[in-house]
């Protein structure tokens, strides 16, 4: 499924092993990726760890589907939660699935969405097994989500100027010596450049991402994969016209 397609997106929220506090910018962070049809969040709504839940579900109007616990120390929600998945999958309604959870027992459930030929996102907090987050097609690190990329102060001074420099400096460093992320970057530009070493960054990125569901680029300070690719200071830089705007065109130094 092409990731720039608008997308009729179902959300279902596993309430016990999510966050009330992120629910709005999870809400926002998948209204980039197309139009939320369905909103419904999954718990046992008498127990008293779920009280603070009301008011956002409220704001955001999110659908919240009680489901009691027959048994202590069972997760009757789960259960429930993918029932819906697969009723909603059977209606042929929706081109994407985001499962807002750090359970890795949804693992199987977004395994068989993509089966399905369904574009399954999957939003949790940094714990989330390794397993779920692989079995998603974009992965969404609900702690990357409120960070802003730096931005220029409106007056400038000497003093902040020279500070910023310095912090962007030290963070490229940073950046060059972690090598699990290098090698990430220069292999995605050797597997789409062109005969002469040129790659679409936005093409990079699509490919990293389709090869490690979870790899986001905030994590490392920047809110795109075109900023990453520049900020890192690996890459000559080519800016080409491309339809109304410009495209970031990128070539590995060492090539």
């Amino acid at each position: 499924m092409n990731n720039d397609s608008a997308k009729k997106i179902a959300v279902l929220i596993d309430a016990e092993n999510a966050s009330y506090k992120v629910l709005g910018a999870v809400m926002a962070e998948l209204s980039k990726h197309g139009h939320i049809v369905v909103k419904k969040a999954y718990g046992d709504w008498s127990s008293k760890h779920l009280i603070n839940w009301k008011q956002p579900l409220n704001d955001l109007a999110i659908n919240p589907v009680q489901q009691f616990s027959y048994t202590q120390g069972k997760n009757s929600s789960d259960a429930a939660l993918i029932i819906d998945a697969m009723d909603l999958l059977y209606s042929n309604q929706y081109d994407a699935f985001a499962l807002i959870t750090s359970d890795s027992d949804f693992t199987k459930l977004a395994s068989r969405l993509k089966e399905s030929q369904i574009y399954v996102f999957g939003v949790g907090e940094k714990k989330t097994p390794k397993a779920f987050r692989s079995a998603c097609d974009d992965f969404i690190l609900t702690e990357l989500l409120n960070v802003e990329e730096e931005e220029e102060p409106p007056k400038k001074t000497a003093k902040k100027t020279a500070k910023k420099t310095a912090a962007k400096t030290n963070r490229q460093q940073t950046l060059k010596q972690n090598t699990k992320l290098v090698n990430t970057l220069r292999n995605a530009v050797e597997e789409t450049a062109d005969d002469d070493g040129w790659a679409r960054a936005s093409t990079c990125g699509s490919l990293i991402k389709r090869q490690h569901s979870d790899f986001d680029p905030r994590e490392f300070g920047y809110k795109t994969f075109p900023l990453l690719f520049e900020g890192i200071g690996l890459f000559d830089i080519e800016r080409r016209k491309s339809g109304n705007g410009n495209a970031l065109f990128v070539k590995d130094k060492k090539k």
